[in-house]
């Protein structure tokens, strides 16, 4: 489903991404963990178009996207859930799900589309009409992964989706991904908490300074004695 190769990006003369190649598979759940500044969000934004690479292509579903505008490459069924949530605070839970209707190409109605995403997050449906600045930090990151299945995406980019928030919400979160995945979306999970992503994912890619320096089944990194002291804190 995804193709990346050689993939490098230059903040000004900092080189972030120095050749990066990873491959995801259709229907597989795909983790990428490594210290903080490895250059995973830059990674996960230039795969969403949000950052321009240097060179190195993206292809995705046999066709190239590194050169397209974010939007477009939303139309294509690759949304991107960014660190910070990044809601619109003013308007309501409805009007953020509305708007990530908007780049959807399917034949789905909002109808239907709001009985899916309220399926898997059924508070959702009870905040309808409230404002999304109101929300605690577990329903703001809910309502940011709802807004991008809106488009009904092939292939769901989430960055620190547990950041912040109370481990009894991490691990409704950790159902829920799940879930989606065995619904037959792809997932990409880009996650400070190594041990969460690894016991989630099929697949891990170790990222160390800009670099991919590892791709293993994740079961096997678990119980690796490097990824165990470097990452997993035993």
């Amino acid at each position: 489903m995804l193709a990346v190769r050689d993939l490098k990006v230059h903040y000004g003369k900092i080189e972030a991404l120095k050749g990066v190649s990873l491959d995801i598979e259709d229907g597989e759940f795909v983790t990428i963990i490594g210290s903080n500044g490895a250059g995973k969000t830059t990674l996960m934004m230039s795969l969403s178009g949000v950052v321009k690479p240097s060179s190195g292509t993206v292809q995705f579903q046999g066709a190239r996207i590194d050169k397209l505008p974010t939007y477009e490459i939303l139309r294509r069924g690759l949304a991107h859930v960014p660190q910070g949530r990044m809601l619109f605070p003013d308007m309501t839970v409805l009007e953020n799900l509305n708007l990530g209707a908007l780049r959807a190409t399917d034949d789905k109605s909002l109808g239907e589309r709001l009985k899916e995403v309220y399926n898997y997050f059924p508070i959702l449906a009870k905040r309808e009409k409230q404002k999304a600045g109101t929300l605690s930090g577990g329903e703001q990151q809910m309502l940011t992964i709802a807004r991008a299945l809106m488009v009904t995406p092939k292939l769901l980019m989430l960055d620190e989706p547990s950041s912040g928030l109370a481990p009894i919400v991490v691990e409704e979160l950790s159902q829920i991904l799940t879930r989606f995945n065995k619904g037959g979306i792809t997932l990409l999970l880009v996650e400070q908490n190594a041990r969460l992503a690894l016991e989630l994912a099929d697949t891990a890619y170790i990222m160390e300074n800009g670099n991919m320096s590892q791709r293993e089944k994740s079961s096997s990194l678990l119980n690796s004695d490097q990824v165990k002291k470097a990452y997993l804190g035993i």
